[in-house]
């Protein structure tokens, strides 16, 4: 596991990618204020060390995104068992994120922005951010499922253009559902975005292309196999199951996607992650596969957990008594 240094920070949100022989993972800490995002190192993806800081809360609090910067990486190859590398596109490594201008546990506005550098992630720069959010829930075209928070994003390179574009964005956000809106307000569905230059983009669809009647439907991580492509995500306090837990869907076209109708793949089943077993990222390496996710106990506290296809013995890292 990757756990927070104390008690006053939750970790979330991994991803991983590899650069050489060594697999880096990003991941997002709330400390109180608001989400930042994280590198951390690791030669094996069991023993993880942290590096630093990705995107940093500003000091200039009248910026859009002020107190919440949760990063993503961005176009990366989503090859199952490939390389898992970051690519750069104009020179540029990319990261999408969700940022807001209130301070909290995912307080106030949440809107999608896009950040980059010039320079390799693995050298900890701090990402530069463009201006403006490039999604936000204020927009003329806001669909009806997304017109109060927008949440995780996740953008891939599709150089085969299914859409028409070559980068397209699957995100989360909530929205007024019904009349009696006290009780749907906090449904989550998933949502495409597309662009031709990963600055501009525009929505895709009136509908969203994942999503269950009632609760959370979440943080779509796509993974390529030959034609077909996984779309691993989260739910949450769904109508026929109690908690958060991982599962997936599938896709010839990154549009049209059927839903997995068997057991989940990941859900609560240990100490650590006894309330919550969500938020995929699922890697292909050497033969193992390993689910990554973040694990959350009766505690509230929040760090990121590995489940392997293959018994590899059980982790040393603890949270903090």
């Amino acid at each position: 596991m990757v756990v927070p240094a104390d008690n006053d920070k939750k970790l979330d949100c991994p991803t991983v990618f590899r650069k050489g022989s060594t697999w880096y993972m990003t991941y997002v800490i709330f400390d109180g204020r608001g989400y930042e995002t994280w590198l951390s190192e690791s030669k094996d993806l069991l023993h993880w060390t942290t590096k630093g800081r990705l995107m940093s809360l500003s000091q200039d609090t009248t910026v859009w995104d002020a107190h919440q910067r949760a990063g993503y990486p961005a176009l990366q190859d989503m090859q199952w068992g490939g390389s898992y590398q970051w690519q750069p596109y104009n020179k540029k490594y990319w990261m999408s994120y969700f940022g807001g201008n209130a301070r909290g546990y995912e307080a106030g506005l949440l809107s999608i922005g896009m950040a980059y550098s010039t320079k390799d992630p693995i050298k900890q720069p701090e990402f530069q951010r463009v201006a403006q959010p490039v999604l936000t829930s204020k927009d003329a075209d806001v669909r009806w499922w997304e017109n109060k928070k927008q949440f995780k994003s996740s953008v891939i390179w599709d150089k085969k253009k299914l859409t028409g574009y070559p980068f397209v964005m699957y995100y989360n956000a909530n929205g007024d559902t019904a009349i009696d809106n006290k009780k749907t307000r906090w449904f989550e569905r998933i949502g495409m975005a597309v662009s031709n230059d990963m600055v501009h983009w525009k929505r895709y669809q009136t509908e969203p292309v994942m999503h269950h009647p009632v609760g959370i439907t979440g943080d779509a991580v796509i993974q390529q196999m030959g034609d077909l492509y996984v779309m691993f995500y989260f739910g949450a306090f769904w109508q026929d199951r109690k908690a958060a837990f991982n599962r997936f869907a599938c896709s010839y076209d990154l549009v049209n996607w059927t839903d997995w109708q068997g057991a989940n793949l990941i859900e609560p089943s240990k100490p650590f992650d006894e309330k919550w077993a969500h938020k995929s990222f699922v890697v292909k390496h050497n033969g193992v596969v390993y689910h990554f996710y973040c694990g959350v106990n009766n505690k509230d506290q929040r760090g990121i957990a590995v489940a392997t296809s293959k018994d590899l013995g059980s982790g040393e890292v603890e949270f903090v008594k």
